[in-house]
């Protein structure tokens, strides 16, 4: 496995980020637009079709305690979506404080004008995807 898609699942807004096995990094790509957490499918195959990921990860959001919550279950359900669609094995990967490490790490590199809500997402499916390779290597 070499190259990986992670999605940071919202419901108006999906962070994307691409990652690398080998040097267990990650990059982020543009945040896509949803209504009501139903993505423009087109521009995820858009996406797909130009990294020809190994592997998709998708943020699985739980509670502090690691129970679900609500949202967990549309996240899978969007992770099922993918695979589905697009035939590319789906991981999911809990989210707990991704958000925040976003917020802290665009912060870092510029202030507050850098926190802007497709970077925090973008950003959010990065760490996703670090957190994944973190996890995969222990």
């Amino acid at each position: 496995m070499t190259t990986v898609l992670g999605f940071d699942f919202g419901t108006k807004s999906i962070g994307v980020a691409v990652g690398q096995a080998i040097t267990g990094s990650a990059s982020p790509l543009a945040a896509l637009k949803a209504r009501d957490g139903i993505p423009n499918w087109n521009a995820i195959q858009a996406i797909i079709n130009e990294w020809q990921p190994d592997l998709i990860v998708v943020g699985l959001p739980l509670n502090m305690d690691g129970s679900e919550q609500a949202f967990t279950a549309r996240a899978k359900k969007f992770g099922q979506r993918l695979h589905g669609r697009f035939g590319v094995e789906v991981c999911l990967q809990d989210e707990r404080l991704t958000t925040a490490d976003a917020k802290q790490r665009l912060f870092e590199l510029g202030g507050f004008k850098k926190l802007q809500k497709g970077q925090i997402d973008s950003v959010s499916a990065v760490l996703i995807v670090e957190s994944y390779f973190e996890s995969s290597y222990h």
